[in-house]
């Protein structure tokens, strides 16, 4: 049986004249007939009474007309369905990202923008490290990612740089570099100082970029407590037990005790990357890509970054 010999026979059922029906299925009557009574010979049944003045639903013509509708109505929904997955609107996303990301006005724009678009797909977001969320794609245990620069990225990963932002140092309010410095501080003003920071273990890129600001400033920094929160380390600066260095995207945070100073060094800033698989070829990640770009796009044209 043929979905088409379906379709015939709900046309003539709905008609009750064959002329009619091949009419509004744009074919002739007689092979119209012709379908109809093949359709009849495999089900061993007979669908319709007719005569030379009219044509009537048999009784199983009459029961089996809702279930032919039924199935063509599933097919039209599983059609529906398809197409959608594939323009990424059905399904399941998961997102890693790192907690920087979500302080900065893209990231929460394109992912309130994605909810709107996609309302029923379901949103797997995870906060990771830097290395924890390239990790986790790399694994496919995610499908795609929001981290800071990660260095080597596995080959298997592609990633966009969506846009980058200037490093900034956070000082205790009474810091002798908090007052009259709006324009900003170089490290090398900072290397007596004690620092708070991330643990190299966790996985971010910023560990590493500050010990090569450092050195190029002449110094190795001293730090004297670690934290894998960057909230924390905001508030053990807070309390005076050191200073610490930070995406500008955290000075949004208004934290009692604390002030946040742009990093004047060549090369202190950051970026924000949207990493991938190579091979990933979700409709889903293809969305959600394109309303992140879209938003970061905003700040400033991202660029393509090549990784061996």
């Amino acid at each position: 049986m043929e979905l088409r010999h379906l379709r015939y026979f709900i046309a003539v059922a709905e008609e009750l004249h064959f002329g009619r029906a091949a009419e509004q299925l744009g074919i002739s009557q007689p092979p119209l007939s012709q379908q109809i009574q093949a359709l009849e010979e495999e089900l061993g049944v007979r669908l319709f009474e007719r005569t030379n003045r009219r044509v009537v639903l048999s009784e199983v013509g009459r029961l089996f007309l809702p279930e032919a509708r039924q199935v063509l109505a599933q097919l039209e929904q599983a059609v529906a369905v398809a197409r959608r997955a594939q323009r990424g609107e059905l399904g399941e996303l998961k997102v890693g990202f790192t907690c920087s990301a979500s302080f900065t006005s893209s990231i929460p724009r394109a992912i309130r923008a994605f909810r709107q678009a996609c309302p029923e797909v379901h949103l797997d977001l995870r906060e990771l490290s830097s290395r924890g969320v390239a990790e986790a794609i790399h694994e496919r245990r995610l499908q795609v990612g929001v981290l800071r620069p990660l260095f080597p990225l596995p080959a298997e990963l592609v990633a966009l740089e969506l846009f980058a932002e200037p490093l900034v140092v956070v000082l205790p309010v009474g810091h002798p570099l908090a007052g009259g410095r709006a324009d900003g501080v170089h490290l090398a003003e900072l290397g007596e100082e004690p620092f708070v920071f991330f643990p190299r273990s966790f996985g971010t890129g910023l560990y590493d970029q500050l010990l090569g600001l450092a050195r190029a400033a002449g110094f190795i920094p001293r730090i004297v407590q670690e934290a894998s929160e960057a909230m924390t380390l905001i508030g053990l600066v807070a309390t005076g037990l050191g200073v610490t260095v930070l995406p500008a995207s955290f000075s949004r945070m208004r934290v009692d005790g604390v002030v946040y100073r742009i990093l004047l060094d060549p090369g202190a800033s950051t970026a924000v990357w949207l990493v991938r698989r190579r091979d990933e070829s979700s409709p889903l990640v293809r969305r959600f890509a394109e309303l992140l770009e879209r938003e970061a796009r905003e700040a400033q044209p991202p660029q393509a970054i090549t990784k061996g």
